[in-house]
């Protein structure tokens, strides 16, 4: 969609660029113009400018200058088409669209319209929310006993969810109408080939936190249950207004105090935000049950140029961590300060601030872990760095976390700290890195030569340069596809333990690797949680539906936590990896454990998913290395890469075999 230049300048001429400044900045007549306190920066005299004769603003502290449609994206975090819409709109003018056919500019119209209705429809169910939070005393107490007062529950609009299945139908005299369903208020259940499908409300007996976008309209609903019920915490859906890899909770209300507080504190819950808005930290916003995003890293940075990331200290902690890096990486340029704020076990930032104060929580933040120390924490983790073999694999580890920082000083100075500690020169390292493949994706891996299918990826177990006794079990059938006996014996790196043969549905051959990793992991759901950072890209990089279940996975843990296979099968109902789940946790079905033994069967199980990944990480590292190899004759460094891979492997085999052996 193009929109006319012409039109562009006639909105900018028509609009008046005091007015929308002034709806979120205080502006006082200072001779032609108008001045007040910068929204992009903390100042504590005005030098922000804006020219109703150029329609124009600047500020002399920061730099920043624009025009209304530049304010709106920038203070209001919009795109350029939404920006100039909301801008029209204001002054009832159609947007022309230049290269869009009358179809397209229907649908697009009909999109508009759908999301303002949308819209609507979550006002009004917000509204009735919070007149239903007068009559439940239940919601109040906990809230109060929170410590949360009536004015920070008015201020993000905090309502309550009643009981009833069918609460909301006293509010849309419609129940059936198609946009409660659309807007995630109402699941339709048509399961059971009942006729009439069953219809009732998706929040009920919950404290309701509206969800609300930048320009403060309701977008969809966050509810936590007021006893121990399972989910805890419940968030809409994905609707055509609401995505939780884009959304933050609490930004809206939290814009102005970025300004005063200097930061931004990216919390993991929305209860988390209105503790710390009611403790004096009013510019905390929370991740809706997602990881952080680089969405959420560039939405943040349109407000502020300071941003903390705060997290619970155990291991589940750290994990979110390393993730919000990934998302940080990107947006850490020089003028920025990204840090990581790890609390004590026992403490989120409501008990932590409780017990020491404000002042103490105030000090905690400052103190924070920079992003370029954490980086190296990250690149570092499980690397000796005492031998050759550890200072390669932290070289390896850092290499994709440094090449994801945009150029300057910073990223300069991480290569120097970086080529330190892993006892190189800098320009060496930096030769090196720049001669070095990135890592092989999984789609572009050769068929193993014992694939039984064409394409079908790490099937079996393909040849190891490892000495015999040390070659992996292999699952077997017979001719008719039974297994043979429940488990079979085999020496896995010099050490013994008990192997479980798959039946494989009539099918005599072996399960693929991405399979047995399927099997497990959904059938024990924390031992996903227990992988490294390392491990769970290598599965989610997995190509085709194997990589797409891991993603799923993972998705599900932060959303949800751990959850039985029974849960994981019902959220997974209708996606294209859900056959393959299917038959494979078959196996594990058709085969219980027999009583008493369920702590020895876990035991195993965990080994066995060691074996596997660590099988499969060597796969990998030797693809590399026969890349390596392939280009001896062309890339001077390529015989240095393939030492430095090897000696990566032997510390992997090295680490694995039992002592003695």
């Amino acid at each position: 969609m193009t929109i006319p230049a012409s039109f562009i300048q006639e909105l900018i001429a028509r609009a008046d660029v005091v007015e929308i400044v002034g709806r979120y900045v205080q502006l006082k007549k200072a001779g032609a113009n108008f001045m007040g306190l910068c929204p992009f920066h903390g100042e504590k005299s005005p030098s922000f400018s804006v020219s109703p004769t150029k329609q124009f603003y600047h500020c002399f502290g920061c730099g920043v200058h624009g025009n209304a449609i530049g304010f709106l994206m920038e203070h209001a975090g919009m795109g350029f088409v939404e920006a100039v819409h909301d801008l029209a709109g204001q002054y009832g003018l159609q947007v022309p669209e230049d290269d869009a056919s009358p179809a397209e500019r229907a649908r697009a119209a009909n999109q508009r319209q759908k999301q303002a209705t949308l819209t609507d429809v979550l006002e009004k169910a917000g509204e009735a929310y919070r007149k239903a939070l007068r009559q439940a005393p239940g919601a109040i107490e906990y809230l109060k006993g929170r410590g949360v007062s009536g004015e920070v529950a008015k201020q993000f609009g905090i309502g309550y969810a009643p009981a009833g299945w069918r609460a909301l139908a006293s509010v849309f005299p419609d129940y059936d109408d198609p946009l409660l369903a659309e807007s995630g208020l109402v699941i339709v259940n048509t399961e059971d080939g009942a006729e009439d499908a069953k219809r009732y409300d998706r929040f009920r007996d919950r404290v309701m936190f509206p969800i609300r976008n930048v320009k403060g309209e309701c977008i969809g609903f966050g509810g936590r249950v007021l006893g121990d019920e399972k989910p805890k915490y419940l968030n809409s859906p994905e609707t055509p207004v609401f995505s939780k890899g884009r959304e933050l909770y609490g930004l809206y209300e939290a814009r102005a105090a970025f300004r005063e507080r200097g930061y931004a504190l990216v919390t993991e819950g929305y209860m988390d935000v209105v503790a710390l808005a009611q403790l004096g930290f009013p510019n905390a916003v929370a991740t809706l049950g997602t990881a952080c995003t680089t969405e959420h890293v560039q939405k943040l940075f349109r407000f502020t140029e300071s941003v903390v990331f705060s997290f619970d200290g155990d291991a589940a902690g750290r994990r979110a961590a390393r993730k919000a890096l990934d998302g940080a990486l990107p947006y850490a340029t020089d003028v920025r300060s990204i840090k990581f704020l790890f609390l004590p076990a026992e403490h989120d930032p409501d008990s932590f601030i409780r017990e020491f104060g404000a002042d103490a929580f105030a000090r905690f933040v400052q103190e924070a872990t920079p992003l370029s120390r954490f980086m190296i924490e990250a690149a570092r983790e499980g690397c000796d760095l005492t031998t050759a073999e550890g200072r390669a694999h932290m070289s390896s580890n850092a290499r994709p976390l440094w090449s994801a920082m945009p150029d300057g000083a910073l990223k300069r100075q991480m290569l120097s700290e970086i080529a330190t500690l892993v006892q190189l020169d800098a320009n060496a390292l930096s030769e090196l890195w720049a001669a070095t493949p990135g890592p092989r994706k999984a789609a572009a891996a050769p068929a193993p030569r014992h694939s039984g299918e064409p394409g079908d990826p790490s099937f079996d177990y393909p040849d190891m340069p490892l000495p015999a006794e040390y070659a992996p079990p292999r699952y077997e059938s017979d001719s008719g596809g039974k297994p043979r006996g429940k488990f079979t014996k085999g020496k896995r790196w010099g050490g013994k333990f008990e192997a479980p043969i798959e039946p494989l549905r009539g099918r005599g051959k072996p399960p693929s690797r991405p399979d047995v990793a399927v099997r497990l992991l959904l059938s024990n759901m924390a031992q996903w949680e227990a992988l490294s950072h390392e491990l769970h890209v290598m599965l989610c990089d997995l190509p085709g539906q194997h990589g797409a279940l891991f993603t799923w996975l993972d998705s599900q843990l932060h959303e949800h936590g751990l959850q039985p296979w029974a849960a994981l099968r019902e959220g997974m109902r209708g996606l294209d990896f859900e056959p393959l789940a299917e038959r494979l946790m078959s196996v594990s079905e058709a085969a219980p454990v027999p009583e008493g033994e369920e702590d020895q069967h876990l035991a195993d199980a965990a080994k066995e998913l060691s074996s596997v990944l660590d099988f499969m990480l060597d796969d990998r590292l030797k693809a590399e290395q026969s890349e390596a190899i392939a280009a001896v004759g062309t890339d001077p460094k390529a015989l240095e890469r393939y030492k430095a891979l090897e000696a990566r492997r032997l510390e992997l085999r090295a680490r694995l075999k039992p002592s003695g052996a």
